[in-house]
Order: C-alpha cells, then sequence, then structure tokens
C-alpha cells in the first residue's frame, strides 16, 4: 500500500471543473495541451526550415491565427504553468524525483519504448481529432459538445479495451 497522501479525487475534479469554468468564462475557450505543442512544433519548422514552412498553407494558415507568432498563444503559457505548477505540488507533497514506474513484467527499455510510441500515437490522434483528452473531451463536455461526449467515450472505451490485453504487463 502506498502511504503518500494525494488530494481527494473527488474534490480534485470539483476543482478542475471550476478551473475549466473559469478559462472558459475568462478566454472563451476551454482547456487544451495539444495546441501548445502545435505551437511549438510549428515554430521550430519556420525556424529550421523556413522556406517549406513558406509554401506549407496550413502553416501559413496557423500563423495567421496567430499574428505575434505561435509561441504567443496562451495555450504555451497554460502548458507553461501546468509544468511549473506541477512541480511546485511535487516539492509541497515530497515527490519530487525521477523514477520509472513500470509492472514487474515489463523491462525499463520496454517501458520507455512504448511511453513514447503511445505518446506518439496519443498526439497524432489528438491533431486528427481537433485536440487532446482536455481540449476535446473536457472542454467539449463541459459546454454539451456532441463531439466531446463521443471523444470520451472514445478515450475511456479504448482504454478499458486495451488494458485487457495490457495488464499482464502491470500485475504480478
Amino acid at each position: 500500500m502506498n502511504s503518500q497522501k494525494y488530494m481527494n479525487p473527488y474534490l480534485a475534479g470539483f476543482l478542475l471543473g471550476l478551473v475549466l469554468l473559469a478559462t472558459i468564462y475568462v478566454t472563451g475557450r476551454g482547456l487544451g495541451a495539444s495546441g501548445a505543442v502545435k505551437s511549438v512544433v510549428l515554430s521550430a519548422v519556420v525556424a529550421v526550415a523556413p522556406e517549406h514552412s513558406a509554401n506549407t498553407p496550413s502553416i501559413n494558415d496557423y500563423n495567421k491565427e496567430h499574428p505575434g507568432g505561435p509561441l504567443k498563444d496562451w495555450l504555451v503559457f497554460e502548458v507553461i504553468g501546468v509544468i511549473i505548477g506541477a512541480f511546485f505540488s511535487g516539492v509541497i507533497s515530497n515527490r519530487v524525483g525521477i523514477k520509472l514506474e513500470r509492472g514487474p513484467n515489463i523491462t525499463n527499455k520496454t517501458r520507455i519504448v512504448a511511453a513514447i510510441i503511445g505518446g506518439a500515437l496519443f498526439g497524432f490522434g489528438s491533431q486528427l481529432g481537433r485536440g487532446c483528452t482536455s481540449g476535446a473531451a473536457l472542454s467539449g463536455m463541459a459546454v454539451m459538445s456532441f463531439g466531446g461526449i463521443i471523444t470520451m467515450l472514445a478515450i475511456f472505451g479504448s482504454g478499458y479495451s486495451f488494458a485487457y490485453f495490457f495488464r499482464k504487463l502491470w500485475l504480478k
């Protein structure tokens, strides 16, 4: 049994809901992280390959939507705040450290490779779905979007479906 104390999940969910409502009220948009990643990647493409980015309509359209540059998008600042807040939360609760969590039936190398592949697939899917779990599902459901509800059902449904097949990697 883990002896570390964590926030009550119901309280944490309630507070996340309040943050989401405040964000929609203040910005007119919900929360999301994939937009920040997209802004950073597109800024890197523009810096590394300016000719390619000048000839790519989707990059030009995205840059027109962000006249100060993609890195000035508020989602970038949101993710920076999440990283800083997570760090301070870890410091306050004495949980800061570098640790690779894995099940007893998986090697460190397999865990890292699987995490990278899973992250890449999720990132690719978030672009196809026009948002990550926070943007498409949480924020979508907050405004009663049918797409947000379907996204949340798909995320949890696929998670439960795949968990059955991969459970032996995590359980003793």
